[in-house]
């Protein structure tokens, strides 16, 4: 894709979380967590502040245990590439109601803003798919972003994972609450289930 033709992080996020019903949505260590926070605290938003390449798994667990609840890891492609094993996992276990997005600037944004891998030769479609995720695409425009928002709610057709080439702006950090604890509770909560 020229670099042109990139998306706006904020917007991408912005659209795949309108509308999102009852979903939880996992945000990957650093921008991708802004962005989210950015479009909107949610009582089932689950924000990454430290755990790098640990997004996927955490998704994974929440699937696993919320068959019924769509749940959509939203990260960057320095975050996927520490965490790429996860998308093994994810294939084996199949949970039908996970969408994994990676918002791919092709920098390490976190660091400095060196280039990934992806500005390479590494294709994290590819990588999906041959992990065994069967629904890996690239994503290019705001109409498939809609399409694949919508296509989220849906609990048995997953899991899916998009590969979505976004600008490297460096934009203002939304912070939302960094108490893990609390995070965690707040979801529980949202769930049915006992504060810890």
């Amino acid at each position: 894709m020229s670099k042109t033709n990139l998306l706006e992080r904020r917007a991408v996020v912005a659209t795949l979380l309108d509308g999102r019903k009852n979903a939880i949505a996992v945000g990957g260590l650093g921008a991708s967590t802004y962005d989210i926070a950015a479009a909107g605290d949610h009582d089932r938003n689950f924000y990454l502040w430290g755990g790098m390449g640990g997004a996927v798994m955490i998704g994974l667990g929440l699937a696993l245990a919320q068959p019924k609840t769509p749940v959509v890891v939203i990260t960057g492609d320095g975050e996927m590439l520490m965490g790429i094993g996860s998308l093994a996992t994810v294939a084996l276990q199949k949970p039908a109601n996970l969408s994994i997005v990676v918002l791919d600037n092709e920098r390490y944004g976190e660091t400095g803003g060196q280039a990934s891998h992806t500005s390479g030769s590494v294709d994290l479609v590819g990588v999906a798919r041959s992990c065994g995720i069967a629904d890996a695409r690239s994503i290019a425009t705001m109409a498939e972003i809609a399409a694949f928002a919508a296509s989220m709610q849906d609990v048995a057709a997953g899991p899916r994972f998009a590969s979505v080439k976004i600008d490297g702006a460096n934009l203002e950090r939304v912070l939302a609450n960094r108490d893990g604890t609390f995070i965690v509770s707040r979801i529980r909560q949202s769930l049915g289930f006992m504060p810890i």
